[in-house]
């Protein structure tokens, strides 16, 4: 077998294909090979045909086929099956042959894994692949991490089959992210942000449906509008286009049905995870990520239909409907959602920023928002200010600027928040009057009021802490760490 080939690739359900075919057709010419065999043939004798492919029927047959040095992809399910791959081709591989796991891996795995494949002489890549299987076919954007000595190998093939976006050919939504797991890490940031991002939508379509009793028909409307502003973004495009979809189902029993598809669609929403592993990772940080562990837990509470159904007919609340101006109430739930997705966006860099320091990444803030910019779910207009935000550091004068703590403190964000704030209250007042949820929209105000506080109650708390478990607490009017008998202080009662 002539060993030609410039990649291989592992695994060929429907991301795995996609992904092969993309890399194909910008010019490499790539081995495939799956467990189950038949799907390589049927790959080679149907999309593949005639195409740069060479199946193969066992990974001795792939290793054979790549030309030096091997470059192997995983596409196959996060968790054991990457290990056991990895124990297979590890005999089969040379001194600075690369692995590649292309799949949505625990950061932590794949810190493990690299220095691992590293042990054994070998090259080892963690990449965030996101976009779906289109973004796979025609452009994902993608965050690789592991051995830094991989990235020339495996640069020209990733950058060519990359979204581009930009002026002539575009810049490639590509660029190596950091050491270890920060690719997987970043690719689980861009989840979480795509949890909250969901959420935040979907709490205002409840509004603007309940409240204000727009239809299918309104609702389009109203998200094309917002699409061609400042929202901009691939979330509001499909979300907008699922306001015009027909259910195709027809005929239902004895009745004709022909309502549209999202009105028939039951209200329990899936997981596949990567919310909830940023949550738990905000809580070992020490951040506080709250507008994905509320996504998460709102897709938890749509789960427990049954329960919701029962309980719809025992606990009463607020029936009423919004009186006043409905065009002004739009723009307000606009201007909540903005205000609100902006502070999404500013946990996500939060936590990344901890994440840095903690597992001493070099991660550069403002390239990480282009690698989200094209091909992936969370791609939006917005991301070029937040790489505004990271870029304008530097000196500045005679003193020197360095990135923001938050980007609730970056000059652009800081006004469009302070314009938003007064429709943003006056939405989630008007939610909590009408009985409507919106946990996501009140948290992100919560979290907002809360970092511009210079004091919280956390003095009590602390008080609170000392009294019954002697945690001891901090003072404001001198140094050191004090502990006070409160019993004997006590006014008794």
């Amino acid at each position: 077998m002539p060993n030609n080939c410039d990649i291989g690739l592992i695994g060929l359900a429907v991301m795995g294909e996609n992904l092969a075919l993309n890399i194909e057709s910008r010019g490499f010419k790539i081995a495939v090979f799956n467990r189950t065999t038949s799907k390589v043939d049927e790959l080679i004798n149907g999309r593949a045909k005639g195409k740069n492919f060479v199946g193969c029927h066992s990974l001795e047959e792939l290793v054979e086929s790549l030309a030096s040095p091997r470059k192997v992809m995983l596409m196959v399910k996060a968790g054991a099956a990457v290990d056991a791959f990895i124990e297979k081709l590890i005999p089969l591989l040379e001194p600075g042959d690369v692995i590649i796991d292309g799949g949505n891996t625990h950061f932590s795995e794949t810190e493990r894994r690299t220095k691992y494949v590293e042990s054994k002489g070998l090259l080892y890549v963690g990449t965030g692949v996101s976009g779906g299987e289109e973004g796979a076919l025609k452009g994902p954007s993608m965050m690789p991490g592991g051995s830094e000595k991989a990235w020339p190998l495996v640069k020209p093939i990733f950058q060519a089959i990359a979204a581009k976006v930009g002026p002539g050919d575009g810049v490639p939504c590509c660029e190596w992210v950091g050491p270890r797991g920060a690719g997987h890490y970043v690719k689980m940031v861009h989840n979480g942000i795509e949890y909250g991002d969901m959420q935040l939508i979907c709490e205002a379509y409840w509004m603007l449906k309940n409240a204000l009793g727009l239809t299918n028909d309104e609702l389009y409307d109203v998200f094309q509008e917002w699409y061609e502003g400042e929202l901009n973004s691939y979330l509001i495009e499909i979300t907008r286009d699922i306001f015009s979809v027909r259910d195709d189902v027809g005929q239902v029993g004895n009745l004709s049905h022909n309502g549209y598809l999202v009105d028939m669609i039951l209200d329990t929403a899936g997981a596949k995870g990567t919310g909830k592993w940023m949550s738990q990772l905000a809580l070992d940080l020490g951040v506080p990520s709250t507008l994905v562990t509320e996504a998460v837990y709102a897709r938890s509470l749509s789960a427990m239909k049954d329960a919701r159904v029962r309980a719809s007919k025992v606990l009463k609340g607020p029936t009423a409907k919004f009186r006043g101006d409905r065009a002004k109430f739009i723009e307000q739930v606009r201007q909540a959602l903005y205000a609100s997705k902006i502070c999404s966006y500013a946990q996500g860099y939060v936590q990344l920023q901890a994440a840095a320091k903690e597992h001493d990444w070099p991660l550069k803030f403002g390239e990480i928002a282009m690698l989200w910019r094209g091909g992936c779910i969370i791609r939006a207009v917005f991301l070029e200010r937040i790489k505004e935000a990271f870029d304008d550091v530097g000196q500045v004068g005679n003193l020197s600027h360095k990135p923001p703590d938050n980007l609730l403190l970056a000059p652009y964000f800081r006004k469009a928040v302070r314009k938003a704030q007064t429709s943003w209250r006056n939405v989630v007042t008007t939610a909590v009057r009408l009985g409507i949820p919106v946990p996501a929209l009140s948290s992100a105000l919560a979290y907002y009021d809360g970092y511009r506080s210079e004091r919280l109650p956390a003095n009590l708390l602390q008080a609170q802490r000392d009294y019954f478990g002697a945690h001891t607490y901090n003072r404001v009017d001198r140094e050191g760490v004090f502990h006070s008998d409160w019993l004997r202080l006590r006014k008794e009662p």
